[in-house]
């Protein structure tokens, strides 16, 4: 039976040209390595080498068998590989790239998932805004993240929709929760808005800009913080109106805001959820764990975007 010692000394010969060279790449005695293809031969029942001066010249046999000898030499790294990544799963570290607001959705539930099944790991959640989560993916800091797609430049970077969450207006005037909320009312109103720092490319204010094309004005924001948290604390204190998604208004009014409600904007409008990571990347086991449950969580509390 072939062995993958046997197979290993007959590719070094092949490619030196000698068994001592053979011997010194493989960090092998040069007896051994003869022995290895002795065996090999007798095993074969053919002659591999050729012995000229004091190098080997292969045979035609040798010619034809090479190229399935590094097929399986090859497959066989590739099976420890697998194997690696998977033990890694047991005690490294999973890293996986998540926008602010989606902690609300899938962040300790999603840690807690991983632990469940390894529990040896170390987890990173990475991220406050998609924009940057982006960014930190096409430098290769991350392999894997859930992000809103409105956010997201396609050019390299794979996108796939899995959830959808309706936007909507939170108050705690009961008068300004009557009926849905339209651009023109929008348009008026006084809000404060979270995520401040990347007001530019946030992708709620993104939605709301278009809704709002047609007035002719942008979202005014009459206070400006970082969390979605502090910005509900507010609503509920009077001081402003604001327009979150769904998910985080029906977690955080409760807590933060109970004299507060919400109603949907007409029309409906909506933040789409994605799974995102570099075009043709080979995923590692713990990515493609984090993409499985992430999305998992993520459609248990939005609405599912299933690929047809």
């Amino acid at each position: 039976m072939l062995s993958v010692h046997q197979l290993t000394c007959f590719l070094a010969a092949y490619e030196q040209g000698s068994l001592t060279r053979a011997a010194e790449e493989l960090g092998y005695a040069q007896p051994s390595v003869s022995e290895q293809i002795r065996a090999l031969e007798k095993s074969l029942g053919v002659q591999l080498f050729h012995r000229v001066g004091r190098g080997v010249v292969p045979t035609p046999v040798a010619e034809t068998m090479r190229p399935h000898a590094e097929q399986v030499l090859a497959a066989i790294a590739e099976t420890e590989r697998a194997v690696a990544s998977v033990r890694s799963l047991e005690t490294g570290t999973i890293r996986f790239g998540m926008f602010g607001i989606a902690r609300l959705y899938a962040g300790s539930a999603l840690i807690a998932d991983v632990l469940e099944r390894y529990p040896g790991v170390r987890v990173e959640l990475v991220g406050q805004n998609s924009t940057e989560v982006v960014e930190d993916l096409r430098r290769g800091r991350l392999e894997a993240a859930m992000l809103a797609i409105s956010a997201v430049d396609g050019e390299g970077i794979s996108v796939r929709p899995v959830a959808r969450e309706e936007l909507v207006y939170i108050s705690a005037d009961p008068e300004h929760l009557t009926s849905p909320v339209t651009a023109h009312r929008l348009a008026q109103a006084s809000l404060v808005m979270p995520e401040t720092t990347y007001r530019a490319v946030d992708s709620t204010r993104a939605t709301l800009r278009q809704m709002l094309h047609e007035t002719g004005r942008n979202p005014q924001s009459r206070i400006e913080v970082e969390d979605v948290e502090t910005a509900v604390e507010l609503v509920g204190m009077g001081l402003a109106d604001s327009v979150i998604p769904r998910g985080a208004a029906e977690q955080l009014l409760p807590r933060l805001a109970p004299r507060a409600g919400f109603v949907s904007l007409r029309p409906r409008q909506f933040d789409t959820f994605a799974i995102v990571h570099r075009s043709n990347a080979v995923l590692s086991p713990a990515a493609r764990l984090m993409i499985d449950l992430a999305t998992r969580r993520m459609q248990a509390i939005a609405e599912p975007i299933n690929p047809r």
